[in-house]
């Protein structure tokens, strides 16, 4: 929920998330099927909340990113976990129309990346308004949390992303899984898997794999 990036590829696309979360939060249930709205989806669960920060279904791959455009002021209370919104998302009907008319007051601002029908969508809730946009899907992304991210260190871990693609221009799943877990593993801080003060860590990865009308997980479980 704090790392993703999304690739291309010949059959589809491939998306990949680290989690970024305080050890003391409760271990997360491994990715499991649920049926919602009488729909299959399949994510990994957070045990306080209900909620998910990735899941699927057979037609769509929704990924939570905390926090909107720039750093926000946390309240004491929001009346709603985010990774609930990500649940009512995936399983709607017709999920950007499910997005315009969802009301997300006294919701945390964040950000979802959602595929669908080959369809790449940022969409947004900054505390004060909702905002979409289509993004290239024949082109490579990466965002950053900007919870945990300044500016500065979001476009500096876009240039080892770049890097990464042009030594790799059709990296295979387990190469891009390599970039998330090992990229810059030496900055703690600020490296693709971090550990500050092993207070705040990366805790997981998670990997959807398109290919054809078919959607893989892979989730690697890296708490400690």
């Amino acid at each position: 929920m704090c790392t993703v990036t999304y690739i291309p590829t010949r059959e589809g696309c491939i998306i990949t998330s680290n989690r970024d979360e305080k050890i003391t939060r409760e271990r997360a249930l491994p990715p499991t099927e649920y049926f919602i709205e009488g729909k299959k989806i399949i994510f990994p669960k957070d045990p306080k909340a209900g909620g998910t920060w990735v899941a699927h279904s057979e037609t769509k791959i929704v990924v939570l990113l905390n926090g909107a455009q720039e750093k926000h002021l946390p309240k004491p209370f929001y009346r709603k976990s985010r990774g609930l919104v990500v649940l009512e998302l995936i399983s709607a009907e017709n999920s950007l129309q499910y997005w315009q008319s969802l009301d997300l007051t006294d919701i945390e601002p964040f950000t979802i990346i959602m595929f669908e029908n080959n369809k790449l969508m940022q969409l947004q809730w900054n505390e004060v308004e909702k905002s979409e946009e289509e993004k290239d899907e024949n082109q490579f992304h990466i965002w950053s949390s900007s919870t945990l991210y300044s500016k500065e260190i979001r476009e500096q871990r876009k240039v080892w992303f770049t890097n990464f693609i042009q030594e790799n221009n059709n990296p295979t799943p387990e190469e891009i899984l390599y970039f998330h877990q090992f990229t810059e593993a030496e900055n703690k801080e600020f490296g693709l898997q971090i550990n500050r003060n092993a207070i705040l860590k990366t805790i997981s990865i998670t990997q959807c794999k398109v290919t054809h009308d078919k959607i893989e997980m892979i989730y690697l479980d890296l708490f400690e």
